[in-house]
This record gives structure tokens, C-alpha cells and sequence, in this order.
């Protein structure tokens, strides 16, 4: 195990060793954290991996595409109430004319997939993904019940910014948020930063583990199968998506994003309590609006309890220990980021071997508590 902590963390990093020590000796991992703009913990363990390792952080992704529109909400540019239509009319084909932005962010829409699915090209290009859906039929009534637009919403959410900014998420996500902090979160990786790379592992389930899986295997033209786009037959596993140079290259905003700790920490510390002598990115109004629930309850798609504000995970109603209006996303292999402004924690939290059951690692209950009471203790 090697990095540094501020005193008053030592409970975290006593925390990381006991992860590390528990774990597979393959294990590589890095955690991060910022208190109200400070860098206070920094650590990282693995064969191979150091604080500038760059792993693909799945759904972490969204995190930044949400905070691009959140900027753009800020700035009057987007209306959460307006409808989608209204900055993107083919999106009204198929019964969809009157989705609100709020209810696109919200995962309300309905359209979590496409009829015919996605080949790995089709899935790493956001553009090809939106004209898709544009045309596609809402899998449900929009707005009668939520699930999560796992591979889709920030091909959705980006099509509405282009629309009205001309720019790419992608474009103003770097032009707003990376380079200025210079962020180790990449929405598209240049060529050059390759070496830094790690590719995603599988996961190894235990004997148990894997007839848990097995029993709770669902069809693949099943909602969820569609979601997650296993319905195609050529399409690339979940897990090996970041490890696809055209995935990586393209950044696409639901799962194509590439970062360490450092980055996902670094960009909600940013975006909340500021970094580097810079005020936040987010007015307060901004953040109470976008971590407050939208959707909370059954999830038809995953078929388990979600809660979700304006494209953010509410992440308190997962780790109830956190302050009320903490926000963040969690990646498929077991990354967490997020924000909780009542204690002015950023957390980044990466692995390289996708953990079961996929989503938020369970260590991330045991790191995150840590560094929560650490925060709070040092006022």
C-alpha cells in the first residue's frame, strides 16, 4: 500500500489496508479524497498500478455528463422543464413529444435501449446512439415508472446539448471542467496517455457467488437485457468495454469515460467546494437541485430499489451516513465518486478487477464511512 494521509485520516487508511489485505493478491485499487478543497487522503496499491494508473470507470462517466448539463442549467442555457422536443424534435417520434428534460434525467423516459441493440462501434458513438433512439418507442409510458438508461442517457442528454450549445458533451466537459483543473478524467483519452492504462479484469466469483448469479440470470430480451444492450449478439461484454481502444478514444458518456482517483475526487471537489484557489463550479441552488430525488423506489430495469435526482445517484439513500444532498454514480467494475457537501467530502474511488456483484464495490461502505467521520471530526 502506498500514499498519504492528512492527520486526522489514519481511520482511512487503515480502512485501504484492511481492503487490501482481504482481497485477491491481484488486487489494484486507488482511493481519494478531498475535504472542502483540501487533498487529504491519496492511496493506491496493486502490481503495476501507482496514483496516476488510468482505469475505465464505467458509469462514473455519467457524473460528468450530468455536470456539464448542470452547468448549462446554471447558466440558462437548459430548462429541466422544458421538453426534450423542444431543443430536439425527431425526438418526439414514437410518443416521446412530451418527455421533459427533468423526466430524461430522471430515467423516466422509457427509451433504455434500441429494438436491434448496439454493435461495439455503434455503442463507443454517441451521435449514432441518439439518432437511434430519436426513432425508438418508449419501452414504457414515459414518466408512469423509472429505470436506468444504463448504456443510452448520456448519448441522450448529449444530443440535447448539442442541439443547443453545438458542442459535444465531450467538448465541454474538457473545455470546462478537465483542462482547467487538469483533471486525470478523460471523456475521450488521448493517444499519447495510453501507457497509463489498465486494463479492466473480470470478475472471479466464488463458487457461491456464481450460483447466485446464475439463479438471477434474466433473459436477454428481457427490459434489463435490453438495457444493457445483451440482446446483441456481437456486442462486447459489460466489463471489456474501456478496454476497447475505440471505446476509450471516443468517450462515450454513459460508460467510455477514463480516470484515476485523483480524477473523479478532483471533479466533484471542483465542481462542489472548488480546488486549486477556484470557487465551485455549482451554485449551491445548482447542487440542491440536481442531487434532490426525482425518482426513488422500483427500478424496472434493474429490479431493485434505486433513487436518482437530475441524472446524479442519490447516493444517500444508499450510504445513509452521508449528508442529506450528497450525489455521485458508481462504475459497473466497483468505482464510486461523488460529492457530500454538508461535511465538503469528494470521494474517488477506483479498482481494476471488476468486483461482484458489479456496481459500487462493497468496500466502498467501510472506505467511505471512514472518510465521512474524518471529515466531520475535523472541522
Amino acid at each position: 500500500m502506498h500514499g498519504t494521509v492528512a492527520a486526522g485520516y489514519e481511520g482511512v487508511r487503515e480502512e485501504f489496508a484492511t481492503v487490501v489485505a482481504g482481497e485477491r493478491e491481484d488486487y489494484a485499487g486507488q482511493l481519494v479524497a478531498y475535504v472542502r478543497g483540501e487533498l487529504v487522503v491519496d492511496l493506491w496499491s496493486g502490481p503495476g498500478f501507482s496514483a496516476d494508473t488510468l482505469t475505465g470507470v464505467f458509469s462514473c462517466t455519467k457524473g460528468a455528463a450530468y455536470l456539464v448539463v448542470a452547468l448549462l442549467v446554471q447558466d440558462g442555457v437548459l430548462e429541466p422543464d422544458q421538453r426534450v422536443s423542444h431543443y430536439w424534435p425527431e425526438f418526439a417520434a414514437e410518443g416521446k413529444q412530451d418527455v421533459t428534460l427533468r423526466e430524461l434525467l430522471a430515467h423516466r423516459a422509457g427509451v433504455v435501449g434500441a429494438d436491434a441493440g448496439f454493435s461495439l462501434e455503434e455503442l463507443a458513438d454517441d451521435r449514432l446512439i441518439a439518432a437511434r433512439m430519436a426513432g425508438q418507442r418508449p419501452y414504457w409510458r414515459p414518466g408512469a415508472a423509472f429505470g436506468y438508461h444504463a448504456w443510452v442517457i448520456g448519448a441522450l442528454t448529449g444530443e440535447v446539448v448539442r442541439r443547443v450549445t453545438g458542442r459535444s458533451i465531450q467538448e465541454l466537459f474538457e473545455e470546462r471542467v478537465r483542462a482547467p483543473y487538469g483533471l486525470d478524467f478523460y471523456l475521450g483519452l488521448p493517444e499519447e496517455l495510453e501507457p497509463r492504462f489498465a486494463t479492466t479484469l473480470p470478475m472471479l466469483p466464488t463458487p457461491e457467488q456464481q450460483a447466485e448469479i446464475d439463479a438471477e440470470v434474466t433473459g436477454v430480451e428481457s427490459l434489463g437485457g435490453i438495457a444493457f444492450n445483451e440482446h446483441r449478439a456481437d456486442a462486447p461484454e459489460l466489463w471489456d468495454f474501456p478496454n476497447q481502444r475505440i471505446a476509450r478514444a471516443q468517450g462515450q458518456a454513459s460508460s467510455g469515460g477514463v480516470a484515476s482517483a485523483r480524477g473523479l475526487a478532483g471533479m466533484y471537489a471542483a465542481a462542489t467546494t472548488g480546488l486549486d484557489g477556484r470557487p465551485p463550479l455549482l451554485k449551491p441552488g445548482t447542487m440542491a437541485e440536481f442531487a434532490q430525488i426525482q425518482s426513488i423506489g422500483y427500478d424496472v430495469v434493474s429490479g431493485t430499489h434505486k433513487a436518482f435526482g437530475l441524472g446524479f445517484s442519490a447516493v444517500g439513500e444508499f450510504y445513509p451516513f452521508l449528508g442529506q444532498g450528497a450525489f455521485g454514480h458508481s462504475g459497473a467494475a466497483g468505482s464510486l465518486a461523488l460529492a457530500d457537501p454538508r461535511s465538503g467530502l469528494a470521494y474517488g474511488y477506483t479498482r481494476r478487477r471488476y468486483a461482484y456483484p458489479g456496481g459500487a464495490a462493497p468496500e466502498n461502505d467501510g472506505l467511505l464511512r471512514a472518510c465521512v467521520t474524518a471529515a466531520r471530526a475535523t472541522r
